[in-house]
């Protein structure tokens, strides 16, 4: 292959002068982060965000009558906006802000699921979802008496062709699947899937934690009824995320808590909720990165078209020559992926391989990924995985290659 020009494309050194952190050094070794896929680095935008609400703007949003509030609800309200434009929902108040991926599919599941799953309903899942998008619904299948089936996974990463489509019938009310593994890196095929479980009456709830950061997300072009993804996989704050629902089921929704805000009239013999966004957000709200996260999502979307070529050349250029290590097993091998890798390097446990690399400076993630049923469906304890963004380098990825094979050399393998 012929060496990669990064400039004449995307320009890396110019972005990761954006991020701060890519400059850390551990003694002589600068900082290598392959652990995006748990979490991306902030720009400095993000974090100007933050320190300039708390520094000149913060007050408490909606009810406050005097300009500081009122500043504060606004600029709130626009990071709402910009959620709303990032994944082209068809109303801004469709979007509802929670404290990440994990807390917008606990909402749906005790919210949607209590309210209209019943004894004999099925819930259909997938072998590579993160523990957040199962054990929410094993909960509600057993209070409901709702049961959940899995459409199981191939070796090369992909759903069983043809699998999930045999397994909706008139009895699926809920399809819950990962837009791309944080695994795997394998890109499903949602809009098939949810065109499919549309045609049964089925829902569908499409996670998409793993591929907001990598390419665009359109809910009406997938035509997805729940969309959920956190704001720290997409370089924004922690602690806050989102759950886009379509308005007409979010309003027939019961509240998933309550408390100020999200009611119209309290009094001791009833209680008037107030409708979406409100109805869903209980008290005050995360204002600070709810503001820092919509100046992310504007960064990203402001992004040079080439971000996501380099990111793919990233995902093949660390394929190609991670797959030249002997012994090293490639876990996932699917046609289209996300830039995420997850690998084995002979018989060394994954978690030495982690603490040897950090040792070199390279940050990546050991274990099961919160995804033990894929693990063991793929027949391993865990994998290291080495995840990139578009700040990542070529360079990066060689540092990657020779503590590897050092790695092991060392263990004789």
């Amino acid at each position: 292959m012929d060496a990669f020009d990064e400039s004449r494309v995307f320009d890396v050194a110019r972005v990761r002068a954006d991020f701060p952190i890519l400059s850390r050094c551990f003694g002589k070794l600068p900082l290598v982060y392959f652990d995006n896929g748990a979490s991306v680095q902030k720009p400095m935008v993000v974090v100007e965000a933050l320190s300039r609400y708390y520094r000149e703007a913060h007050a408490n949003i909606h009810r406050g009558v005097h300009r500081l509030s009122e500043e504060a609800t606004a600029a709130f309200e626009e990071a709402r906006r910009r959620v709303g434009r990032f994944i082209n929902a068809r109303e801004t108040r469709e979007c509802i802000f929670t404290r990440g991926t994990t807390e917008s599919i606990n909402l749906v599941a005790a919210s949607w699921g209590a309210e209209n799953l019943r004894a004999g309903d099925e819930i259909l899942l997938t072998e590579m979802e993160h523990h957040a998008n199962i054990v929410p619904w094993q909960q509600v299948a057993a209070r409901t008496g709702a049961s959940v089936r899995v459409v199981p996974v191939a070796p090369s990463g992909e759903l069983q062709a043809g699998v999930w489509r045999e397994l909706l019938s008139s009895r699926t009310r809920l399809v819950a699947v990962a837009h791309a593994s944080n695994v795997l890196g394998t890109i499903n095929p949602v809009r098939e899937i949810v065109e499919a479980a549309h045609a049964v009456g089925a829902l569908v709830l499409v996670d998409a934690a793993q591929s907001v950061a990598h390419f665009p997300v359109d809910v009406q072009e997938l035509g997805a009824d729940f969309l959920v993804f956190s704001s720290h996989k997409v370089f924004g704050p922690t602690g806050i995320g989102v759950l886009f629902g379509r308005a007409e089921l979010l309003n027939a929704m019961p509240p998933y808590q309550c408390g100020g805000d999200m009611v119209l009239e309290v009094d001791f013999e009833g209680t008037t909720f107030r409708e979406i966004p409100e109805r869903f957000e209980a008290g005050t709200p995360n204002i600070a990165d709810a503001i820092a996260f919509g100046e992310a999502l504007d960064y990203v979307a402001a992004l040079h078209p080439g971000a996501r070529a380099h990111e793919a050349f990233l995902l093949d250029e660390a394929t190609r020559r991670l797959g030249a290590i002997p012994g090293l097993r490639i876990i996932g091998t699917a046609g289209q992926k996300v830039p995420v890798i997850s690998f084995l390097l002979g018989d060394i446990h994954p978690l030495d391989v982690g603490t040897m690399l950090d040792a070199d400076g390279i940050a990546v993630r050991t274990g099961h990924h919160c995804a033990m049923p894929l693990m063991k469906a793929l027949g391993v304890r865990g994998t290291v995985r080495a995840s990139f963004a578009f700040y990542n380098t070529v360079e990066e990825i060689s540092r990657l290659v020779v503590s590897l094979e050092r790695i092991r050399k060392m263990f004789g393998q």
